[in-house]
């Protein structure tokens, strides 16, 4: 019985990482738009060598930045709740 207990609790953990990725991924891809958007339009019309190197530096440091970030949090939430 105690490894029925630990399976909601390890599928809530799951969306909560889930949710708190899923919005963290949202405000990043706005940003991007808002900050960003009008010199990717441009670079990608004018030298798309350029446009594939940044957009891929891109994705590795979303990767990077947000799986840090959101087990930073989710370390931090479960020292608050335990």
């Amino acid at each position: 019985m105690a490894r029925r207990s630990q399976k909601p609790a390890g599928i809530g953990s799951f969306a909560l990482e889930l949710a708190v990725y899923g919005a963290f991924v949202f405000a990043y891809f706005f940003l991007v738009l808002r900050f960003l958007g009008g010199w990717l339009k441009h670079s990608f019309d004018q030298n798309r060598i350029q446009y594939a190197v940044v957009a891929l530096v891109l994705i590795v440091l979303q990767g990077a930045a947000l799986e840090a970030l959101t087990t930073r949090l989710l370390k931090w939430i479960r020292r608050r709740v335990d």
